[in-house]
């Protein structure tokens, strides 16, 4: 007999950091998560909506790259990018449009944090 799975919640994603103390500031402050803890020098923890993210520095060679790109999902992508402008963030695309559906229009805009590790906005605008 083999048992069911069904996974349906993430409980928490890694972001490899090599400067703990330089990630920590980026997410904190530049993009305004709420840090739960830290454990210098190799640890932080931050709340993402219910999502914990977890900044480590590699224990493993096979676990020193980037990260997967994270979509951070805002309601006004626009705003959302010149708040990370006005923060000095390293923007790499503007929002944009990636593609139009139905009921509404997807846009991304790419960023990088302070470790190289690219990141993005999405929003999903609804049609009038």
């Amino acid at each position: 007999m083999t048992a069911s799975l069904l996974l349906s919640q993430i409980g928490q994603i890694s972001i490899t950091v090599h400067d703990l103390e330089r990630a920590v500031a980026f997410y904190r402050d530049t993009l305004g998560m709420k840090l739960l803890f830290e454990m210098p020098p190799k640890m932080a923890f931050f709340d993402c909506g219910g999502v914990r993210l977890y900044l480590a520095q590699p224990e493993e060679a096979e676990f020193d790259h980037p990260a997967s790109i994270l979509y951070y999902k805002v309601d006004d992508i626009q705003g959302a990018w010149s708040a990370l402008r006005d923060r000095g963030a390293d923007l790499v695309r503007e929002p944009h449009v990636a593609a139009k559906m139905p009921d509404h229009e997807l846009w991304l805009a790419f960023f990088k944090d302070t470790e190289g590790n690219t990141l993005a906005l999405m929003s999903e605008a609804r049609n009038a």
